[in-house]
């Protein structure tokens, strides 16, 4: 029997109000979703996914954007609904699943409660009834220890497990549609794994149309029944996923598919959005001699850092009482870092490779243990020797806005850290290597006046960048530098990290939890789990056979698409 159609969007049109008119972030979208079909929304950031599942949700601020065009569900058309008509809906009928669980949840309340609610408001029923029927749903979504989680509030709880909050709050109602909006960006490989799984079950039981969204092609490769790539608010291309993979008809389209870090080749320069277009980049692969003489070189020499069983414990005041517990988040680790290598470090969500990071930069002092920078012990440093190491080994953080000042050009905070080092003469000097360091990283010199907030994701990440390797670090330490990036703008940072590596000879430690991009990056691989050091040696030979059944497991859960 043909699927219905339950949803239709038809030459839908919006634009935002600034301070100069209006801007049009959507370009006559048309499209429809089926009953009991999962339906894949891909492109880059901007390119009006997150708009389209908005307005689609009733949740776009009336007075300040104009809407156009029909989104017919039922026998409404939802553009022009009351806001009344559109609440009767909202939850009930079409739900979503956002990419923050943390901004979707309340954190002062605990999630049994939450999901509670929606039981008393929308269903009549008393509380026991309601709680019978949240652990019920609990269960369903794979929550361990309902009973246990039915108490606990959102910070306590894992940001897997967090999510499945979110998505049984989606479900709760039994709705019709669930727009899952980038659901598993911010996530490990392994829960992002077990999360597609969870909606493509409760997808089947109970017959949901799910739009799904992400800028990943590889994830919806393996969830979507169809899919439709999107960029700059207009449809590109839309078809049966089997097809739209295997041959696709759009160059962008096929910029976005090769963008990805092969997990088959390892190719010199990854392929970008922009580079596709004009062909600027050749395809040129790394052959296996080619690496073996790069890694006789680098591990001719003595290595420029040596961390020897190396221990961190926090220790934290669990009741009002004062007795402490402790947490050994760092155990015994011991490894060798070469001049000119990339050492990749993977592992899930708390298995302490931030904490690593932060122990070899000195932010966060190691119980015990060694940490031989050149020779020297950097645990045996005081502060005043330590802040002036800090110049030779770097970091750039995972959330770029995070760490620039929002008040601050970004120019003044490329020039900040070579002030505080003293380097170069004067601050005219210090700009002139500042607006040479943005157009090293690909900006422009008239971005050294403008401020962070005026930036996309990327363009941040190469700020971030710039600032780094302001210092001529020796060492560089990437702090899941580029999880949060489009798959087109990874690959472009990505290429960037390469070439400054090779034009300054750096030395990286690269950190991140997803191990097809770490494998690309890395002559060496640290995979570590539960604080310790599970599986180490060249990246390559790991992924090829890999020896434990952990690194197993996260190689499994990368995304291969089809």
């Amino acid at each position: 029997m043909a699927s219905k159609t339950i949803l239709t969007v038809e030459d839908l049109q919006i634009a935002f109000k600034t301070a100069i008119g209006f801007h049009k972030v959507l370009h006559g979208v048309s499209f429809s979703l089926n009953s009991n079909e999962i339906l894949g929304i891909v492109g880059e950031s901007g390119s009006g996914k997150s708009v389209l599942s908005l307005a689609i949700m009733g949740l776009l601020p009336k007075n300040k954007c104009e809407v156009s065009g029909k989104i017919f569900f039922e026998d409404s058309d939802l553009v022009h609904i009351t806001k009344k008509e559109q609440q009767k809906i909202r939850g009930q009928k079409i739900a979503m699943v956002f990419q923050e669980p943390m901004s979707a949840l309340n954190p002062s309340m605990q999630c049994g409660k939450q999901l509670e609610e929606l039981y008393v408001k929308h269903c009549n029923l008393k509380v026991p009834q309601a709680k019978s029927e949240v652990l019920k749903l609990m269960t369903q979504v794979k929550l361990p220890d309902p009973e246990v989680v039915y108490g606990k509030y959102p910070h306590e709880l894992s940001g897997g497990q967090q999510q499945r909050v979110v998505i049984a709050m989606a479900i709760a109602l039994k709705p019709q549609i669930i727009i899952a909006d980038e659901p598993t960006t911010a996530l490990d490989v392994t829960v992002q794994k077990e999360i597609i799984g969870l909606l493509q079950n409760l997808q089947k039981k109970y017959k949901i149309s799910i739009l799904f969204i992400s800028h990943d092609l590889t994830l919806v490769s393996e969830i979507a029944n169809k899919v439709i790539v999107m960029n700059k608010g207009q449809i590109i291309e839309q078809g049966a996923t089997n097809s739209l993979f295997t041959a696709p008809q759009e160059q962008y389209t096929k910029a976005l598919i090769t963008a990805r870090p092969s997990l088959d080749v390892r190719l010199k320069n990854l392929q970008t959005v922009a580079n596709f277009y004009n062909n600027s980049v050749k395809t040129e692969i790394i052959n296996d001699s080619e690496r073996k003489k790069q890694h006789a070189l680098i591990y001719s020499k003595p290595p420029i850092l040596e961390v020897i069983n190396l221990n961190k414990t926090y220790f934290s005041k669990s009741s009002w009482l004062g007795k402490s517990t402790s947490h050994l988040a760092v155990a015994g680790v011991s490894f060798s870092l070469y001049e000119g290598e990339t050492l990749g470090l993977v592992g899930e969500s708390g298995c302490g490779k931030s904490t690593l990071a932060k122990a070899i930069l000195c932010l966060d002092k190691a119980n015990d243990g060694k940490l031989l920078y050149r020779g020297k012990d950097l645990m045996q440093l005081t502060e005043k020797e330590i802040r002036k190491m800090r110049k030779d080994i770097q970091i750039i953080f995972q959330d770029p806005y995070a760490s620039l000042n929002p008040r601050m050009p970004i120019g003044k905070a490329i020039m900040e850290p070579m002030k505080v080092h003293g380097l170069y003469g004067s601050d005219k000097e210090r700009e002139l290597k500042a607006l040479e360091l943005l157009e090293k990283v690909g900006l422009d010199p008239d971005h050294f006046q403008r401020y962070p907030h005026e930036f996309s994701g990327g363009q941040r990440q190469r700020i971030g960048i710039a600032r780094t390797i302001a210092l001529k670090p020796k060492i560089i330490i990437c702090d899941e530098s580029v999880s949060a990036l489009d798959i087109s703008v990874q690959a472009q940072v990505l290429n960037l990290l390469n070439t400054l590596k090779e034009q300054y000879k750096f030395t990286y430690i690269f950190i991140s939890h997803d191990l097809a991009v770490v494998k690309y990056m890395s002559d060496q691989l640290l995979v570590m789990k539960k604080g310790s050091i599970e599986e180490q040696g060249e990246s390559d030979e790991i992924y090829k056979s890999p020896k434990k059944e952990y690194t197993k497991k996260l190689i499994n859960a990368i995304p291969k698409g089809l």
